[in-house]
Protein backbone atom coordinates (compact mmCIF):
# COMPACT_ATOMS: atom_id res chain seq x y z
CA UNK A 1 0.00 0.00 0.00
CA UNK A 2 2.80 2.44 0.84
CA UNK A 3 5.37 1.12 -1.63
CA UNK A 4 8.65 2.97 -1.80
CA UNK A 5 7.83 5.17 1.21
CA UNK A 6 7.54 2.12 3.47
CA UNK A 7 10.91 0.83 2.29
CA UNK A 8 12.55 4.22 2.83
CA UNK A 9 11.11 4.80 6.30
CA UNK A 10 11.75 1.32 7.71
CA UNK A 11 15.22 0.88 6.22
CA UNK A 12 16.23 4.40 7.25
CA UNK A 13 14.85 4.06 10.79
CA UNK A 14 16.56 0.70 11.30
CA UNK A 15 19.84 2.15 10.06
CA UNK A 16 19.80 5.09 12.49
CA UNK A 17 19.29 2.76 15.46
CA UNK A 18 15.58 1.93 15.74
CA UNK A 19 15.04 -1.87 15.85
CA UNK A 20 12.60 -2.17 12.95
CA UNK A 21 12.41 -4.86 10.19
CA UNK A 22 14.07 -2.84 7.41
CA UNK A 23 15.64 -5.85 5.72
CA UNK A 24 12.35 -7.79 5.87
CA UNK A 25 10.39 -4.99 4.21
CA UNK A 26 13.07 -4.68 1.52
CA UNK A 27 12.86 -8.40 0.70
CA UNK A 28 9.05 -8.28 0.74
CA UNK A 29 9.01 -5.28 -1.61
CA UNK A 30 11.41 -6.99 -4.02
CA UNK A 31 9.33 -10.19 -4.03
CA UNK A 32 6.19 -8.13 -4.62
CA UNK A 33 7.88 -6.30 -7.49
CA UNK A 34 8.99 -9.59 -9.02
CA UNK A 35 5.59 -11.24 -8.79
CA UNK A 36 3.33 -8.30 -9.72
CA UNK A 37 5.61 -5.78 -11.49
CA UNK A 38 3.67 -2.99 -9.79
CA UNK A 39 6.89 -1.64 -8.30
CA UNK A 40 10.24 -1.08 -10.00
CA UNK A 41 13.06 -3.13 -8.50
CA UNK A 42 15.52 -0.43 -9.57
CA UNK A 43 13.61 2.18 -7.59
CA UNK A 44 13.37 -0.19 -4.61
CA UNK A 45 17.15 -0.63 -4.76
CA UNK A 46 17.77 3.12 -5.06
CA UNK A 47 15.38 3.98 -2.23
CA UNK A 48 16.81 1.29 0.06
CA UNK A 49 20.42 2.30 -0.62
CA UNK A 50 19.65 5.99 -0.04
CA UNK A 51 17.73 5.23 3.17
CA UNK A 52 20.50 2.97 4.48
CA UNK A 53 23.21 5.55 3.85
CA UNK A 54 21.16 8.47 5.18
CA UNK A 55 19.98 6.56 8.25
CA UNK A 56 23.49 5.39 9.06
CA UNK A 57 24.85 8.92 8.78
CA UNK A 58 22.17 10.25 11.12
CA UNK A 59 22.96 7.42 13.55
CA UNK A 60 26.66 8.26 13.28
CA UNK A 61 25.93 11.93 13.99
CA UNK A 62 23.80 11.06 17.03
CA UNK A 63 26.55 8.82 18.37
CA UNK A 64 29.23 11.43 17.74
CA UNK A 65 27.26 14.29 19.29
CA UNK A 66 25.52 12.55 22.17
CA UNK A 67 26.52 8.92 22.50
CA UNK A 68 30.13 9.57 23.42
CA UNK A 69 29.24 12.14 26.08
CA UNK A 70 26.72 9.79 27.70
CA UNK A 71 29.11 6.84 27.60
CA UNK A 72 31.99 8.88 29.00
CA UNK A 73 29.90 10.42 31.77
CA UNK A 74 27.67 7.52 32.79
CA UNK A 75 29.46 4.45 31.42
CA UNK A 76 30.72 3.50 34.87
CA UNK A 77 27.13 2.78 35.92
CA UNK A 78 26.96 -0.01 33.32
CA UNK A 79 30.54 -1.13 34.01
CA UNK A 80 32.06 0.59 30.98
CA UNK A 81 35.22 2.33 32.17
CA UNK A 82 37.60 4.62 30.31
CA UNK A 83 39.87 1.70 29.43
CA UNK A 84 36.98 -0.12 27.71
CA UNK A 85 36.09 3.03 25.78
CA UNK A 86 39.72 3.36 24.67
CA UNK A 87 39.75 -0.27 23.49
CA UNK A 88 36.55 0.37 21.53
CA UNK A 89 38.09 3.44 19.93
CA UNK A 90 41.20 1.45 19.05
CA UNK A 91 39.11 -1.28 17.41
CA UNK A 92 37.19 1.26 15.33
CA UNK A 93 40.37 3.11 14.43
CA UNK A 94 41.99 -0.08 13.16
CA UNK A 95 39.02 -2.10 11.89
CA UNK A 96 36.12 0.34 11.79
CA UNK A 97 35.76 0.12 8.02
CA UNK A 98 35.26 -3.64 8.17
CA UNK A 99 32.79 -3.34 11.04
CA UNK A 100 30.75 -0.71 9.19
CA UNK A 101 30.76 -2.56 5.84
CA UNK A 102 30.11 -6.11 7.05
CA UNK A 103 27.89 -4.93 9.89
CA UNK A 104 25.33 -3.98 7.25
CA UNK A 105 24.73 -7.72 6.68
CA UNK A 106 24.25 -8.69 10.36
CA UNK A 107 20.95 -7.69 11.93
CA UNK A 108 22.19 -6.40 15.30
CA UNK A 109 25.20 -4.61 13.84
CA UNK A 110 23.10 -3.18 11.01
CA UNK A 111 21.04 -1.33 13.60
CA UNK A 112 23.85 -0.08 15.84
CA UNK A 113 27.16 -0.10 13.92
CA UNK A 114 26.85 3.50 12.71
CA UNK A 115 25.85 4.76 16.15
CA UNK A 116 28.80 2.91 17.72
CA UNK A 117 31.15 4.28 15.06
CA UNK A 118 30.10 7.81 15.98
CA UNK A 119 30.17 7.14 19.71
CA UNK A 120 33.67 5.67 19.52
CA UNK A 121 34.94 8.60 17.45
CA UNK A 122 35.60 6.94 14.11
CA UNK A 123 36.46 9.65 11.61
CA UNK A 124 33.47 10.50 9.41
CA UNK A 125 35.63 10.78 6.28
CA UNK A 126 36.67 7.16 6.82
CA UNK A 127 33.20 6.04 7.86
CA UNK A 128 31.39 7.42 4.82
CA UNK A 129 32.94 5.37 1.96
CA UNK A 130 32.61 2.07 3.86
CA UNK A 131 29.09 2.99 4.87
CA UNK A 132 28.10 3.92 1.32
CA UNK A 133 29.66 0.78 -0.14
CA UNK A 134 27.95 -1.43 2.43
CA UNK A 135 24.58 0.24 1.91
CA UNK A 136 24.75 -0.07 -1.87
CA UNK A 137 25.91 -3.70 -1.89
CA UNK A 138 23.37 -4.68 0.77
CA UNK A 139 20.51 -2.93 -1.04
CA UNK A 140 21.49 -4.55 -4.35
CA UNK A 141 21.73 -8.02 -2.82
CA UNK A 142 18.41 -7.83 -1.00
CA UNK A 143 16.60 -6.15 -3.89
CA UNK A 144 17.69 -8.02 -7.00
CA UNK A 145 18.06 -11.55 -5.60
CA UNK A 146 14.54 -11.75 -4.11
CA UNK A 147 13.19 -10.06 -7.25
CA UNK A 148 14.87 -12.69 -9.43
CA UNK A 149 13.79 -15.74 -7.47
CA UNK A 150 10.32 -14.42 -6.67
CA UNK A 151 8.18 -16.35 -4.26
CA UNK A 152 10.76 -19.13 -3.87
CA UNK A 153 12.57 -16.89 -1.38
CA UNK A 154 9.66 -17.28 1.03
CA UNK A 155 10.45 -20.96 1.49
CA UNK A 156 14.16 -20.40 2.12
CA UNK A 157 14.19 -17.09 3.99
CA UNK A 158 13.69 -18.69 7.42
CA UNK A 159 16.50 -21.17 6.81
CA UNK A 160 18.79 -18.39 5.60
CA UNK A 161 17.92 -16.29 8.65
CA UNK A 162 18.69 -19.19 11.00
CA UNK A 163 22.01 -19.95 9.30
CA UNK A 164 23.09 -16.29 9.33
CA UNK A 165 21.96 -15.93 12.93
CA UNK A 166 24.03 -18.94 14.02
CA UNK A 167 27.01 -17.64 12.06
CA UNK A 168 26.68 -14.21 13.68
CA UNK A 169 26.51 -15.76 17.17
CA UNK A 170 29.62 -17.86 16.47
CA UNK A 171 31.52 -14.80 15.24
CA UNK A 172 30.44 -12.69 18.23
CA UNK A 173 31.35 -15.40 20.75
CA UNK A 174 34.73 -15.91 19.05
CA UNK A 175 35.35 -12.15 19.07
CA UNK A 176 34.48 -11.91 22.78
CA UNK A 177 36.80 -14.83 23.53
CA UNK A 178 39.67 -13.25 21.60
CA UNK A 179 39.12 -9.84 23.18
CA UNK A 180 39.13 -11.34 26.68
CA UNK A 181 42.20 -13.42 25.90
CA UNK A 182 44.11 -10.40 24.64
CA UNK A 183 42.46 -7.83 26.89
CA UNK A 184 45.71 -6.75 28.53
CA UNK A 185 47.43 -6.27 25.17
CA UNK A 186 44.48 -4.31 23.78
CA UNK A 187 44.28 -2.13 26.87
CA UNK A 188 48.00 -1.38 26.67
CA UNK A 189 47.76 -0.55 22.96
CA UNK A 190 44.69 1.61 23.56
CA UNK A 191 46.40 3.50 26.39
CA UNK A 192 49.40 4.11 24.16
CA UNK A 193 47.14 5.39 21.38
CA UNK A 194 45.03 7.59 23.71
CA UNK A 195 47.21 8.42 26.73
CA UNK A 196 45.77 10.12 29.76
CA UNK A 197 42.15 10.92 30.61
CA UNK A 198 39.59 10.89 27.83
CA UNK A 199 38.20 14.24 26.65
CA UNK A 200 34.63 15.12 27.58
CA UNK A 201 33.66 15.52 23.91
Amino acid sequence: QYGYAAVFVLVGAESLGVPLPGETILIAAAIYAGSTHRLSVWLIFAVAAAAAILGDNIGFWIGDRGGYRLLHRYGRYIRVKDKEIKVGRLVFDRHGGKVVFFGRFVSLLRTYAAFLAGTLKMRWRRFLPYNAAGGIVWAALYSFVPYAVGNAIKHTSHTIAIVLGIAAVVVIVAAIFLVRRKAAQLEAAAEAAYPGPLPDR
